[in-house]
């Protein structure tokens, strides 16, 4: 396949870079699928499981984050103190509340 990059505009040159980026992707994770079904195939005939060997365990879910703080105008609306700082929680804090005053 000969492309002749020199005759492409930029636009063009761009798209054909997305383009590639994307079948690059989908080429690695094909090939990943297809070698974990040839690990997991040796592995049953083994008399395994592929996670038994891989050390591979079930992913544990985390608790939802417990309410710290609440809007004082709207009780509903908490905030646990991890991640981004409501709007709420930044416009209390501008208007002169303080943190302990928002605490729940």
């Amino acid at each position: 396949m000969d492309i002749n990059l020199h005759n492409l505009s930029l636009k063009e040159l761009r798209d054909l870079q997305a383009s590639v980026a994307k079948a690059i992707a989908g080429f690695e994770d094909r090939k990943k699928k297809e070698a974990i079904v040839i690990l997991e195939e040796k592995a049953r005939e083994l008399g395994f499981s592929f996670s038994e060997l891989s050390g591979a365990t079930a992913q544990r879910k985390r608790a939802p984050a417990v309410a710290k703080y609440a809007n004082p105008q709207d009780a509903s609306q908490t905030w646990s103190g991890r991640g981004r700082k409501p709007l709420w929680f930044v416009a209390a804090l501008a208007s002169g509340k303080s943190v302990d005053d928002l605490a729940i």
